[in-house]
């Protein structure tokens, strides 16, 4: 839908701002002066966010925050070089002064920096774009959420054994405007959710005690993924699992057939999948935090990943994913693609002055910044595992291992500065033998290497086994940035993968 001169008006637009800010008037003025100034391309972000959080424990209320910041960010390229300049006071004045200030920033910059980037062209767009949810979370009465919660805590600690209970639940609005010195005019109105809970049981003979935290992870949804769902059951089974840990076996270390609940995948996928794939790391740009990526751009298309029926898909449209937009930071629409196909290494996640480098005509649109005040950089998109083509059920993987080991939910992780060699936990250990689930385990842990473990893959669940867990932290960049992102997978097999017992080193779940 095309954008009106005077701006948008109405309930139902994709923005509903409580200012009277002529964000196209302010647009229009910053970047024909960062043209005048020598830039060859600007933008402009002008941005809202809003957040509400509420959290509790047993029968308490811990905290209720809410709040929200409005400002605006200016981006130039000046001689190839970057500039950045951003403020909270959204006037004209204000609007050609950080203008003003970026290009100098840019000017500044150019004397250390050696690499001058180009940037590949953009369609022009001017449309509005609101993500997908049911119930606006910020249209709900904070003592609904409360009053959830505490129900959901007691539902926990009725069961027997269970010795404490926390529950939450966090709501983020991002209220984007961007336009660019291409002529792109962009609005879009996007609502996040994380409703968590954590349920502890305690020995007190020895000592011990044991977690089973909420089978549901972030997603891009309203709060109808509090109404839809039966959490009061979640609650309680998360009960019956956390006493349970506390008389589970502990694990026999050796070489077990895995199978891996999404609940606990998409964790492993950010990890050796998500991150190594980000081209900014492989090409040596981002270091300190979390390292580079045992990827490089001469693997493209040549590196065998994973076995062949492994194939990842970059996907900024998926339904439900926390990294789900309308338009990156720099206007270029949301698309998906393949980063594995067929089990091999074929693409990358790409920017507007990253895809060059690699002789891509066109960005996939991984720009993004946290905030108005941050400098937009890439950031992962969504990156989720294809099912199975044939609808396989969890009950057909598990039928096929004869000494194995199910796991549910995110847990202790480690992995090396190149994304290569990692260690990772879970929430729930059990023992599969002779193609049935028998009973729960304790101090598991796997360990693997990224190429070893997806070529180990042999079985994948059908869309009935699919769900789109995430992450509302994602943390990249020096000053440090949060991103949210999922990372969608079906039930997966993987077999003769080295197995460790945590207990000697203590609890990693």
């Amino acid at each position: 839908m095309p954008l009106e001169r005077n701006g948008p008006s109405g309930k139902d637009m994709a923005v509903n701002q409580s200012t009277s800010v002529n964000k196209l008037a302010l647009a229009d003025a910053a970047l024909a002066n960062a043209k005048r100034l020598g830039a060859s391309y600007a933008d402009i972000r002008i941005n809202r966010y809003r957040l509400q959080a509420v959290s509790t424990r047993e029968r308490q209320i811990q905290n209720v925050s809410s709040g929200q910041n409005f400002g605006f960010g200016v981006r130039v390229l000046y001689n190839g070089t970057w500039g950045f300049a951003a403020s909270p006071l959204v006037t004209s004045d204000e609007v050609q002064r950080v203008t003003r200030e970026a290009i100098e920033i840019a000017k500044a910059n150019a004397k250390f920096n050696k690499r001058r980037f180009v940037m590949v062209d953009a369609p022009k767009v001017e449309a509005t774009w609101k993500s997908s949810f049911k119930k606006d979370p910020f249209e709900v009465p904070t003592d609904d959420m409360v009053q959830f919660l505490l129900k959901l805590n007691e539902s926990a600690l009725a069961v027997r054994g269970v010795n404490f209970v926390n529950s939450s639940m966090a709501w983020v609005n991002e209220q984007k405007f961007l336009a660019t010195s291409d002529g792109s005019r962009i609005e879009q109105y996007l609502i996040r959710g994380n409703p968590s809970f954590s349920v502890t049981a305690v020995n007190r003979s020895t000592g011990d005690f044991q977690s089973r935290n909420s089978f549901r992870e972030a997603q891009s949804i309203g709060y109808e993924v509090i109404e839809e769902n039966d959490w009061m059951k979640e609650a309680e089974q998360a009960g019956e699992e956390a006493v349970m840990k506390l008389s589970a076996r502990s694990v026999e270390p050796g070489k077990y057939d895995l199978v891996l609940h999404p609940s606990h995948l998409f964790l492993t996928i950010h990890e050796s999948v998500g991150h190594p794939t980000e081209l900014d790391r492989a090409l040596l740009w981002e270091a300190n935090y979390a390292g580079t990526s045992f990827l490089t751009p001469d693997k493209t298309g040549k590196l065998q990943f994973g076995s062949k029926i492994v194939n990842f898909i970059a996907d900024r449209t998926e339904p439900l994913g926390l990294a789900t937009v309308g338009f990156d930071d720099e206007g270029v629409k949301a698309q998906e693609w393949h980063i594995v196909k067929d089990g091999v290494f074929v693409d990358w996640q790409t920017t507007r002055d990253l895809a060059p480098l690699i002789g891509k005509k066109t960005s996939y649109g991984c720009l993004h910044a946290d905030s108005w005040g941050s400098v937009p950089f890439p950031r992962m998109p969504n990156i989720s595992l294809e099912p199975s083509k044939n609808d396989v059920s969890t009950e057909e993987l598990v039928a096929d291992v004869k000494n194995g080991i199910m796991i549910h939910g995110r847990g202790s992780y480690s992995i090396d500065q190149q994304r290569y060699n990692f260690q990772f936990g879970g929430q729930t250990f059990w023992e599969i033998k002779n193609g049935k689930i028998t009973g729960m385990l304790r101090d598991v842990a796997y360990q693997s290497r990224t190429t070893d473990f997806w070529g180990a893959c042999d079985g994948l669940g059908g869309r009935s086994t699919y769900e789109v867990p995430g992450s509302f932290n994602d943390g990249k960049g020096q000053p440090g940035q949060s991103n949210a992102v999922s990372h969608g997978c079906p039930v997966a097999r993987f077999r003769n993968i080295n197995v460790l017992n945590t207990s000697a080193g203590g609890d990693a779940n």
